[in-house]
């Protein structure tokens, strides 16, 4: 998939990045990311993807932009309060970036409209802050081979990680599934929620511009992506810290 003279010019920066450069930037115009959540995780996942030059982003979300969202969901202006999330973050997206193809899913994505959403795109990531839905979203994801990037914020801290059960780890074994990290199924009312414990809007940030970072280095293979390492953050102590896991059967 060849760029053109505007889009050379746009990711200039990239093409003279080595381990990127023109093949790289190609990669990331030939794909296709489902994006699951336009909130606090998505706006910065979907707005560096765009100015990336993801060739193609899907975003799913039912919900309307409120005064309380604008915090943290950066893709989202007062002036759009009222609108559907997915349509409000596609206008933003086209207005970084119009060489980007955005498509909208104004529906909450669920076990029974998984596989229909997630068939045509490459990868997925989780923005979303309900475990039933990423259950959803990673089962469709083994189903389908397709790589998963998921994370989750609360107050100051956060996490992510990549689930991609569907390759074979440096021993040649399977890496591990969503489940394998999280085994047991928590019941949603006893998860802390945004609306009840608060959440820091920056910590969004630093947490949905790193899912970005992991989607960009799987399409381009550049690096080491999140494969069995859950990445956790700390916000009041600025710092990063790490766990590994892997199949438990």
């Amino acid at each position: 998939m060849n760029l053109s003279p505007e889009e050379s010019r746009r990711y200039a920066r990239h093409i003279v990045l080595k381990g990127v450069g023109g093949p790289g930037q190609r990669r990331l115009k030939a794909a296709k990311v489902l994006m699951v959540g336009a909130g606090g995780l998505g706006s910065p996942v979907i707005a560096y993807l765009a100015a990336a030059g993801v060739g193609t982003i899907g975003i799913v979300d039912d919900d309307a932009v409120s005064l309380s969202n604008l915090h943290r969901q950066i893709v989202h202006a007062t002036v759009d309060i009222g609108a559907q999330k997915a349509d409000s973050a596609a206008r933003f997206a086209k207005s970084l970036n119009p060489e980007v193809m955005i498509k909208t899913h104004d529906v909450r994505f669920d076990a029974g409209n998984a596989i229909e959403l997630l068939e045509d795109y490459d990868l997925v990531i989780d923005g979303t802050d309900n475990f039933e839905t990423r259950i959803a979203i990673s089962d469709a994801a083994h189903k389908l081979s397709r790589p998963m990037i998921s994370g989750g914020v609360s107050m100051y801290d956060g996490h992510l990680t990549v689930i991609s059960p569907h390759t074979p780890d440096a021993a040649g074994k399977p890496n591990p599934r969503f489940r394998d990290l999280f085994p047991d199924v928590p019941d949603q009312p006893e998860l802390p929620s945004c609306e009840a414990t608060g959440v820091l809007g920056a910590v969004t940030g630093v947490i949905g511009t790193l899912m970005a970072m992991e989607a960009i280095k799987l399409i381009t293979w550049i690096g080491e992506p999140l494969i069995g390492r859950l990445l956790l953050y700390d916000g009041r102590e600025a710092k990063f810290s790490e766990v590994k896991y892997g199949r438990r059967h």
